[in-house]
């Protein structure tokens, strides 16, 4: 089957408001977006935005953002610090700052349990040592960090499976996923992704050893090809399954999404994505996986079921970076980063169409997303 490549279009315009929070890196912007006919005409409206850091001489850089369950508070995780990076609790109607905390090196990817008690914050540690970076556990009343969990060198992509009992993070210099089990806040297992020597190991990570010299890329941050025989994944993110019993691991380098099975820990199969698919999101159906290509300019649409891409959707700028589902499965909500002195932009694309609805220029380095609307949350 051909990938349709399809571009922007105004035939499926949103019949209610969706609100999305979405964090520029290297301005300190938190933008707070109404997509939908409450925006007007142009089906989009920048309600306002939120200044996040402590440094007013150089950008903190506000990487990662998640809502709570019940959208209350949004927490960011700033990943620039002395040396030490911070997450910070915002009041998601005021934008209120309610408090922060002091993580590890380079906080990056957060999700907020599904109780919302608890944050879990990978520590990416990108301009750090090449030596195992670790998992930040963060209390949200009171908002301490209660746990900080080794895993392996380059930790990203911090999702939980639906129940909350498993958390999950990609090893980008260890060519791993990890999982933590969430009720004794350690390392479970890890699984391995070389390709040709995919397996899953039980326990944690040895502190050496285990890492394959130049199988990653650790400044460009996904943006690097793989060079003539390179079989490593690199991957970028670790996403659960809708009902929990399978991760899709996102492999930067390999352009595939590695499904791998719960109950057995064994891999069931490599799904073909775009140049360098980066982060990953699944619509609560269990029906889709929607995969930013980082290098490549696109998104991926893919049907779980049979692992085909239905669609690559074309982006406005380059450097395709997070992805947000509305509550309803309807739309998918991408930040660019853009390049230079290019804003980033949030895309707004139809997953019933498979075409870009609205988008929106924000602040640069546009990574970060959240969204309401749709299903049970509300701004209230």
């Amino acid at each position: 089957m051909t990938t349709l490549v399809v571009s922007a279009s105004r035939a499926q315009a949103p019949d209610h408001d969706y609100t999305v929070l979405v964090a520029s890196e290297a301005v300190d912007l938190i933008t707070r977006i109404t997509f939908g006919p409450g925006a007007g005409p142009s089906l989009v409206k920048i309600e306002g935005t939120t200044q996040v850091g402590i440094n007013p001489i150089e950008p903190d850089g506000p990487h990662g953002l998640g809502l709570s369950p019940n959208a209350q508070q949004y927490y960011v995780s700033t990943a620039h610090g002395v040396p030490y990076g911070y997450l910070w609790k915002i009041d998601a109607k005021t934008n209120e700052v309610l408090g922060n905390v002091e993580l590890g090196n380079f906080p990056a990817t957060l999700q907020v349990s599904p109780d919302g008690g608890f944050v879990y914050v990978v520590n990416f540690n990108v301009h750090g040592e090449m030596v195992p970076s670790d998992v930040s556990v963060v209390s949200t009343d009171p908002f301490v960090e209660v746990a900080r969990i080794q895993t392996c060198t380059m930790p990203h992509g911090s999702r939980l499976n639906p129940a909350g009992t498993k958390h999950y993070s990609a090893c980008m210099m260890d060519d791993a996923v990890v999982e933590i089990d969430t009720r004794t806040l350690a390392v479970a297992r890890h699984f391995l992704l070389k390709k040709g020597a995919e397996r899953g190991v039980a326990g944690a990570f040895a502190t050496t050893g285990n890492r394959e010299p130049g199988t990653a890329d650790h400044s460009g941050h996904g943006m690097e090809p793989p060079k003539p025989g390179d079989v490593s994944c690199s991957p970028t993110w670790a996403q659960p399954s809708a009902d929990g019993r399978s991760v899709f691991v996102a492999c930067n380098k390999a352009n595939d999404i590695v499904e791998i099975d719960v109950a057995s820990w064994t891999m069931k199969r490599r799904i073909p994505a775009g140049d360098g698919v980066y982060n990953l999101a699944v619509t609560r159906d269990g029906k889709l996986i929607v995969g930013t290509n980082k290098r490549g300019k696109s998104v991926s649409i893919i049907d779980i079921a049979s692992g085909k891409e239905l669609a690559r959707v074309a982006t406005q700028r380059k450097v395709v970076h997070g992805v947000a589902i509305s509550g309803d499965d309807r739309y998918a909500f991408i930040s660019v980063e853009g390049i230079g002195s290019e804003p980033g932009t949030v895309e707004m694309i139809d997953l019933t169409t498979f075409t870009r609805v609205a988008s929106a220029d924000v602040g640069q380095m546009a990574g970060g997303i959240d969204v309401v609307g749709g299903g049970s949350q509300a701004l209230r």
